[in-house]
This record gives C-alpha cells, sequence and structure tokens, in this order.
C-alpha cells in the first residue's frame, strides 16, 4: 500500500508540474491596456461556463485552454512543427491568445490538441461543438475529416463518433479568414484599424466543447410566446427526423410543473399556460423552466432543460397618430447604448463570463431599458443573461462586402432613393446564410426585440426582398430595415442616425420612428486609453466628468422632445471607449465610468417614461 501511495503521490505531482509548466507557456502579449479580469485570467480554466443556456443538457466537457497553434501559406498541408501555444476561446490577434499576430487573405490558422472522451461517455454519440469560429473552419479528428463550417458569428456541431479511438484523441482545425478583402460579414475589424475600425478577429472566438447524446436526440428547439392566446408553441427538432419520437414538453414556476403539452417530434407542441401568468419586461423580467423530454416507446432519449418567457413586441398607432413600439401591448420607449462588445485584451472575447455580464449590469444600473448589439453576435449566455436581468435587445447582423457601398440624400420629405449596392451571387447567398444562422441561435430569447439586417450603407442591398425573407421567416420581431441607412417603404422601423445631437431629418408616418445612433460625447482618460496620441477621437470631446454629463443631458431633453413629436426610441453611441474612439459611457478597460452615474440613471429614466 505505501508503493501505491508513493506512485500516486509521484504521479500527482508529475500533473502538476505538467500543468504549471502548460500555464507558464503562456501569458498575455503586447503593451495595450486591459481590464481587471483579463489581468487576472490564468490559463487553467478559460470560460469554464455553460455554453448553450436554451437548450441544456447535464454532461459536458470544456475543451478551452491551451492548444498548439502555427500559420502557414494558404493551400499547404498541416504543419509539421507548431510555432507555440495558443489560449482557446481568443483570437489569435487577442493579447489574451497569447499570440497577437494578424491573419491575412493569404495564409491559415491552424490549431491542435488532444483529448480523451470520458468512459461514463461509452455507448453514446459524441457531439463536438464549436460556439464560433471567424471564418472557414475544416475540422478533423484523429486524421478523419469531420466537417467544415462558414460564418464568424453562430455556433456549428459536428457528430464524431465515427472518427473516435480508445484512449487519446486529436482534433485539429484549419482556419481561414480573408477579413474585409472577402465578401463574408465582418463587422467593425480591419486588416488596418483606424477610426472606428477596430483590430481583426480570426479563429476561434467562443468555447469549443464537447457533450454526448443518444443517437436520436432533440437537435433544436423553438419556442413562441403568444400572450394573446396564452399559449407556448415550441418546435422541437430531433436529429432524425425519419424516426417517429414523442416530445413532451412541461414548463415550470417554481420547480413546479404548471403547464404541458405532447407531439410528435417535428410537429409543434402547444402548451396552454394558466390564468394570471406573468409577463416580461425589464421592469419584471419573469423566467419560466421548461423541461423537453423526447421519447421513443416509453424509453427516453434526450432530457433538455430551457426556459421560455411570456412577452410580445408589436407596434401600433396611438391615440395621436403616431406609430409606437410595444411590449406586451403597451407603448414602451426603447432607449440604450450602442454596444459594439469589445474588449482591449480578448477583443470580440469578453476576458470572462464576469466581465461580459459586467458591462450588462452596468447598463441596467444606468436606468437602460435596452442594448444595440452593433454589427457584432454575442456569446449565447449573453442573451441569456439579457433574459435575466430584463434588457430589450436590438440584434445587428454583422456587416460585410462594403465594395459597392453608397449612401444617399433624402430627395423627398420620407424616403431615400437611389441604387443599391450591388453584390455577387455568392455573397447574396452566403448573406442569407449567415443571417438565418444568426436569427436560428438567437430568436428564443425574450430578450430579442428588433432584428437589423443593415447599419447605414454598409454592404445595404436589396433591402425590401432581405427584409421581406426576414419578415417571413420570423414574423415574431421587428424589422429595423437599416439603422441609420438608406430608407425603404418596408420593414416596422425607420431608422435616423445624427451626430452629435438627435436631429429628426424625416418623419415616416406609416412606421416606428427612432433615433438608431447619436451621441458620441468624448472624453479621454489618460492611462485607460487604447493609445496615447492625437488620434483618440469622439464626434465631440470635453475635459471633464461634469462636462460630459452636462452635455449627455442636454442631448437627452432633445431626444425627449423627439419623443413627443412621435419618436419612439433611441441609442446612445455607446456604453465603451473602443480603441482609438473615446466616447463610451467607460473607458475601454472598464476601469472609469466617466459620467454621473447616479445623475445618468435619472436622466434616463426621464427618457424612457417621457411617452405616457
Amino acid at each position: 500500500m505505501k508503493k501505491m501511495y508513493r506512485q500516486c503521490m509521484a504521479l500527482a505531482m508529475l500533473c502538476c508540474v505538467s500543468l504549471s509548466v502548460a500555464a507558464q507557456s503562456w501569458s498575455p502579449v503586447g503593451d495595450k491596456i486591459k481590464s481587471q479580469w483579463g489581468e487576472s485570467l490564468t490559463a487553467d480554466k478559460p470560460w469554464n461556463v455553460y455554453p448553450r443556456p436554451l437548450l441544456q443538457r447535464g454532461e459536458w466537457n470544456n475543451l478551452n485552454g491551451l492548444w498548439d497553434y502555427a500559420i502557414s501559406e494558404k493551400g499547404s498541408r498541416r504543419p509539421s512543427q507548431w510555432e507555440g501555444k495558443i489560449l482557446v476561446p481568443y483570437c489569435v490577434e487577442s493579447s489574451l491568445s497569447g499570440v497577437g499576430r494578424s491573419l491575412d487573405d493569404k495564409h491559415e490558422l491552424w490549431y491542435r490538441r488532444t483529448f480523451t472522451v470520458p468512459a461514463a461517455w461509452k455507448g453514446k454519440d459524441v457531439l463536438l461543438n464549436f460556439d464560433a469560429v471567424d471564418w472557414r473552419a475544416d475540422v478533423w479528428v484523429n486524421g478523419v475529416k469531420v466537417g467544415s463550417h462558414t460564418g464568424g458569428y453562430t455556433a456549428f456541431q459536428l457528430n464524431i463518433t465515427a472518427a473516435l479511438q480508445k484512449g487519446d484523441n486529436e482534433v485539429v482545425v484549419r482556419v481561414a479568414d480573408a477579413t474585409e478583402r472577402g465578401f463574408q460579414p465582418v463587422g467593425k475589424q480591419r486588416m488596418k484599424p483606424h477610426g472606428i475600425w477596430y483590430t481583426p478577429v480570426s479563429g476561434i472566438w467562443q468555447t469549443v466543447w464537447m457533450e454526448p447524446v443518444e443517437r436520436t436526440h432533440i437537435a433544436d428547439m423553438v419556442t413562441v410566446p403568444d400572450i394573446d392566446a396564452g399559449t407556448v408553441e415550441i418546435d422541437v427538432r430531433s436529429s432524425n427526423a425519419q424516426q417517429p419520437t414523442l416530445a413532451e414538453v412541461r414548463i415550470l414556476d417554481g420547480g413546479k410543473v404548471i403547464a404541458s403539452g405532447k407531439a410528435l417530434a417535428g410537429e409543434k407542441v402547444t402548451v396552454d399556460m394558466p390564468a394570471g401568468f406573468r409577463l416580461w419586461s425589464p421592469d419584471a423580467p419573469n423566467l419560466y423552466d421548461m423541461e423537453v423530454v423526447l421519447s421513443q416507446d416509453g424509453r427516453t432519449l434526450d432530457r433538455v432543460k430551457s426556459y421560455v418567457a411570456m412577452r410580445k413586441v408589436s407596434t401600433r398607432r396611438d391615440a395621436d397618430g403616431y406609430v409606437r413600439l410595444q411590449l406586451n401591448n403597451k407603448d414602451i420607449f426603447h432607449f440604450g447604448p450602442l454596444d459594439q462588445g469589445w474588449w482591449p485584451d480578448g477583443l470580440y472575447t469578453p476576458p470572462t463570463y464576469e466581465a461580459m455580464i459586467y458591462d450588462i449590469d452596468k447598463t441596467k444600473q444606468w436606468g437602460f431599458n435596452m442594448i444595440r448589439k452593433h454589427v457584432k453576435v454575442e456569446p449565447r449566455t449573453w442573451y441569456a443573461y439579457c433574459d435575466k436581468v430584463g434588457i430589450i435587445v436590438w440584434q445587428d447582423m454583422p456587416s460585410g462586402d462594403y465594395s459597392n457601398n453608397q449612401r444617399w440624400q433624402p430627395t423627398s420629405p420620407t424616403y431615400y432613393n437611389g441604387t443599391p449596392s450591388r453584390r455577387s451571387a455568392e455573397s447574396e447567398a452566403n448573406f442569407y446564410k449567415e443571417w438565418k444562422e444568426i436569427i436560428d441561435e438567437l430568436r428564443s430569447h425574450p430578450c430579442i426585440a428588433v432584428w437589423v439586417p443593415f447599419n447605414e450603407a454598409w454592404g445595404q442591398f436589396k433591402t425590401d426582398e432581405v427584409v421581406a425573407w426576414t419578415k417571413q421567416y420570423d414574423p415574431y420581431h421587428l424589422i429595423n430595415p437599416a439603422s441609420g441607412g438608406n430608407i425603404y417603404d418596408c420593414g416596422d422601423i425607420t431608422d435616423m442616425h445624427n451626430y452629435p445631437e438627435p436631429k429628426c431629418h424625416l418623419f415616416d408616418g406609416n412606421r416606428a420612428n427612432v433615433m438608431g445612433e447619436y451621441g458620441g460625447i468624448g472624453l479621454p482618460i489618460e492611462g485607460h486609453v487604447w493609445v496615447e496620441s492625437k488620434d483618440n477621437w469622439g464626434y465631440v470631446q470635453y475635459k471633464s466628468s461634469k462636462e460630459v454629463t452636462d452635455k449627455y443631458e442636454e442631448l437627452a431633453d432633445m431626444l425627449i422632445d423627439l419623443a413627443h413629436k412621435g419618436y419612439c426610441g433611441g441609442v446612445y453611441t455607446q456604453t465603451t471607449d473602443c480603441e482609438v474612439e473615446v466616447n463610451g459611457i467607460m473607458t475601454y478597460d472598464r476601469k472609469v465610468v466617466k459620467m454621473d452615474e447616479q445623475r445618468l440613471r435619472s436622466i434616463n429614466q426621464r427618457v424612457i417614461h417621457s411617452i405616457p
């Protein structure tokens, strides 16, 4: 026994040494500012949070951590040697990746790591999940090609069961990303960042993980509440449509089942909610737990946890003839910040879950009721937290294919006219593919209220067709066709941008009118800027917190005046500084709030309650 004890202790010490050496092989790179979460990050458990809140299973393995990496010329074979370690899930350009190198359209990024499958998963299929890889990913397991995916903003899943072997397994990922030199959505990424354009993001930038399932399992669910009918409709989709299975849905309140329904998988389950069900709103973000069981001949094949909220987004013409935004059949003024979702140390990836929700908590504390998620998609846990705390979300499609941008001027009191951007057939098809994937991934989140397919004229094309497709595919949310862009007679919202003051350049009597961007009040804070230079800018700049807060209130009063004249939403630029933009309410590292927070909340509440 003593000999066995000494052997176990030696093995444990060897494991500790191995982990210590691995951790020592990683450290953040670069000399830019960092958030407090980035400063304290370690390589052992990055982003160890269950990543899919609306379809939760009990077992999963997180593959985040140190992987081997290499960058090779495009078209090269798998590297024979690896250049070093990269910390997943931080993109290769970021400080927290430990690499800090750019990837261009002439090179490819390779990843490699080994893993073992838990013995308890024996007899199950194993799914390998990538929550986001920008942009094209090819994946091999033990030398077997298991799948590919294009699209930098949504998750994809691969069944790797047939490629697995006993003991250690190897996964290799190859990534290609042309950033703005391709036609794909890129948002604000640029190979040469400047002004409002930021450092590019390439490769894995969200969690990589595995889970065990039966061969036939729940592949997806779409949840649609109807507060007028008092029902919830759940579309439970099986991985094997040819195999007849039964889907049972149970809705719970405080652990007690209050409603349930059944249907064959592939048919929609309709659940009647009990009288007196609670509605979801920013003031009362009520969520109901949900369990879904997939079975065949009495045998449970899959069991997942989820949640649902009873809420409705719509528009209505009020007694004064203005079209107003509504939540749960009541007028509401949407007011929140333009949220870019960038970080000085992780770029697209927040350093930690706690860092990510800090921004949302601050937005809520400041008295806003909405966030416009600007030309970026966040991890699904971000939307789940907005569901939990009560934040309405306008979700942008990340813009791309900027080659033929045309910004028009108004030629009538109501609409813009001109020639739209021209895209190749491949570019158009990719837009629809990625837009559909984003909608599929997010539409069951209660926080989502508005889809924004275009920002300004950035790659805007065939607006009527895009809006019609979006409305047909998802009729349960509102559509803002082009925030600040080229305005067509379509969709639910007409959206103007103006800096710094919120000014009405045109008014649409048939749609809800909003000020989709305004503000941009700049204040550089020494020691908390991306670069210490004259390149730092805001649409207007001031020298003190009081001056910034005073100007903010002046602009808010102008927005209130617009609300009295029919406007029903506003978006202030912006939550945080972003690289050389210093017009955030907070600094880029989130260490300084530039305004008087108590005054800020009071002002924002006045704006939100500016309409009856």
